[in-house]
């Protein structure tokens, strides 16, 4: 795990967050700019395929949006989806745009 990562891992930590809410975050920032993953995707690169609404629930809980690019995970039928940072969906939709992700 690189330092940035390690560094990250540390600070979720002492936000409370759980093991698996911790991996989804921190999978959550490989995603390339100009990408997007679905739920689903997300939570199997995570270890537990079938855990999609969980993932939802730890970007739902991320302290570091957007730096943790969570607005890059859509739903499996490619809508946005929820994004809980200050704009919401908007905001999520105005981002993916001008990072060519939609």
């Amino acid at each position: 795990m690189s330092n940035m990562r390690s560094g990250m891992s540390r600070k979720l930590e002492e936000k409370g967050l759980t093991g698996f809410q911790i991996r989804v975050l921190l999978n959550t920032m490989k995603i390339p700019k100009g990408r997007t993953v679905t739920y689903k995707q997300l939570a199997s690169m995570s270890g537990r395929p079938k855990a999609y609404r969980a993932v939802g629930t730890a970007l739902k809980k991320n302290p570091f949006a957007p730096r943790i690019p969570c607005h890059r995970v859509v739903r499996s039928d490619g809508t946005p989806g929820n994004y809980s940072a200050r704009g919401g969906t908007r905001r999520k939709v105005k981002m993916l745009k001008s990072e060519g992700a939609i």
